[in-house]
């Protein structure tokens, strides 16, 4: 019997961070905590006011459907959608359908992010991005059903892929991407938390060779993790059904977070269902060479650009690279960061032993002051430390004159007061004891107070090594040299 195969498509919206509204003059502020506070006639959809496309929201549709090698249309329009929901004023959504701003395009979600050996990157094809306004927010009470009107009017944008994602895994990498170049760009803050970036995807299954199955909506998806959950239990659900010999129904369902599940909502409509119509209150749009070139210039360096170069100028490993990446802001500083340590070490170092600053540099990177910041919460362009001290500190450890173990003191010495590398070196005595004498103190010591582990290692077993010069490190702060004590033990005990 032939497996069934997962055939899934995602849709996905993203609130683009322009300043004001859509069609309106009104602030957009997904941080506004008042209800209905940032909406006016026209977002509140009132009688004989009109609507004016805000050119802004348009040239980053155009910015992110570059990014995405997408062609931008040379003739696009605004249609009227009918539907009714509370937290849509007009009664409509103004959207697009039969003429959106990019067609086509591509994304590619790299193998470094399955982490899989030798498994090449996923090609996911995309059939449009289009721009609309976003609806309200409701907010359900036992007692009531409350609505705010101040994303009501929000330009969003909705990207909708091929029916090329195979996998729940699949799914999430790809938002993911999506997510990095929304933000890289600087498109959309695509913060899931907020609402700024919702996913849906459209699962079915079939045989291999036989036609697509019956496709089913999943919506209310609103964090990577409940993306891959989502379609996991929705293929699942699905796989039962078709296996016990029922049919599967067109239709929509939402994800339900705490039960994980998936909840049947309404019957699945079909774009007739919606009524389109060119929208008469705005112009269609014409996108002249001047327009193309002028959004073309604000084009940044992107995700897969800068894999590749940090992969080949700094030779870090995938999986840092990917860490390094994941916020445009912390591949700013490390790379600034770099580039200082670079300056430093150039002087006085050989080519090999500034590339190990570099590698060395990306690891307190990715663990140490990551660590920090996550433990602040605190985004690293508020954080005391700067670029050039960061690197200073690396700089010490590259020539020896800390160890790595008083590097993460000094490290956290450096964020909470903002104090230069070299001067908490300097005020806490931690430079690398050089003093052979002090040195030989501490590895007596050690000895002295570990009898079965010297009898262990008389007796072969080697690895205590390690407890003697921790135990040693211990004794002098940090501030020894792992492989003069090492020497200074097999003095002392033999080989």
């Amino acid at each position: 019997m032939k497996e069934l195969e997962p055939i899934i498509g995602l849709e996905i919206h993203a609130e683009l961070n322009t300043v004001t509204k859509m069609f309106c003059g009104c602030a957009n502020d997904p941080n506004e905590r008042h209800p209905n506070i940032n909406v006016c006639p026209i977002c509140m959809g009132h009688p004989g006011t009109l609507p004016v496309i805000n050119e802004s929201a348009v040239e980053k549709v155009a910015l992110i459907g570059m990014a995405l090698h997408g062609e931008i249309a040379k003739f696009s329009q605004f249609d009227r959608k009918q539907y009714f929901y509370p937290d849509l004023p007009k009664g409509y959504q103004i959207s697009q359908y039969k003429h959106p701003i990019v067609q086509g395009g591509y994304l590619e979600i790299p193998n470094s992010k399955f982490l899989i050996p030798n498994l090449q990157s996923r090609t996911i094809h995309l059939t449009r991005i289009h721009l609309e306004e976003d609806a309200g927010r409701l907010l359900h009470t036992a007692d009531a059903s409350l609505v705010d009107f101040n994303r009501a009017g929000v330009p969003l944008m909705e990207l909708v892929t091929e029916p090329d994602v195979r996998t729940a895994e699949e799914a999430r990498l790809f938002a993911e991407e999506l997510r990095l170049h929304l933000r890289y760009t600087g498109v959309s803050d695509a913060n899931m938390e907020k609402g700024q970036m919702r996913i849906e995807a459209n699962i079915s299954l079939h045989k291999a060779g036989e036609p697509y199955g019956t496709k089913v909506e999943v919506k209310n998806i609103n964090s990577f993790r409940a993306v891959e959950k989502a379609i996991e239990y929705e293929i699942a659900r699905q796989t039962a059904l078709i296996e016990n010999g029922e049919n599967i129904a067109q239709e929509t369902r939402g994800w339900d977070d705490e039960k994980e599940i998936t909840v049947s909502q309404r019957k699945k409509e079909s774009a007739h269902d919606y009524r389109y119509f060119p929208e008469p209150d705005l112009p269609p749009l014409q996108f002249s060479f001047e327009f193309l070139e002028n959004v073309q210039k604000k084009f940044p360096e992107l995700p897969a650009d800068k894999r590749k170069r940090f992969r080949e100028e700094f030779g870090i490993a995938e999986k840092v690279i990917e860490i390094i990446i994941l916020d445009k802001n912390f591949a700013g500083f490390f790379e600034s960061a770099v580039s200082e340590l670079i300056s430093t070490l150039k002087e006085t170092e050989g080519v090999a032993e500034t590339k190990k600053g570099i590698i060395l540099l990306a690891n307190y990177f990715t663990s140490d002051l990551i660590k920090l910041l996550n433990e602040s919460s605190a985004p690293i362009s508020d954080i005391r430390i700067t670029p050039h001290s960061f690197a200073e500190l690396i700089a010490l450890v590259t020539t020896g004159t800390i160890t790595s173990s008083v590097a993460k003191q000094v490290l956290d010495e450096m964020f909470r007061s903002g104090a230069d590398a070299r001067a908490v070196v300097r005020d806490k005595n931690l430079s690398v004891i050089e003093n052979t004498e002090e040195l030989a103190r501490a590895v007596e010591e050690v000895i002295k107070k570990s009898e079965r582990a010297v009898l262990d290692y008389k007796n072969g077993k080697k690895e205590v090594m390690q407890f003697f010069i921790g135990s040693a490190m211990k004794v002098l702060r940090g501030r020894g040299n792992p492989d003069t004590l090492k020497d200074l033990f097999v003095k002392k005990l033999g080989n």
